[in-house]
């Protein structure tokens, strides 16, 4: 599911809001999400899931082009723990 479907789906459902308040609604909530996660916060939104921020050391690489050894250095990647209620609905579905 894109956004804009995501948003389309959303008015559908809710009656009295277009499609454009609608899609600042999902794009207060994604920057937000993102806003915490920048001042290194979390997200945590309960029968979803966790948005936090994971650490990664530094290593060595490898230039698949050169074959050159490369540093990389550390840094935080976004990392999405999905919640129970969800995995739980996700699996029955198999």
């Amino acid at each position: 599911m894109t956004k804009s479907e995501l948003i389309e789906k959303i008015s559908e459902k809710v009656d009295g809001l277009s499609k454009k308040q609608t899609e600042v609604i999902v794009e207060t909530i994604f920057e937000s999400i993102k806003e915490s996660l920048a001042k290194g916060g979390k997200v945590e939104i309960r029968g979803f899931g966790n948005f936090r921020l994971r650490s990664r050391n530094a290593r060595k690489a490898r230039n698949p082009k050169t074959g050159e050894a490369v540093d990389v250095p550390p840094k935080k990647v976004p990392y999405f723990k999905v919640g129970k209620e969800l995995r739980e609905m996700v699996n029955r579905s198999l």
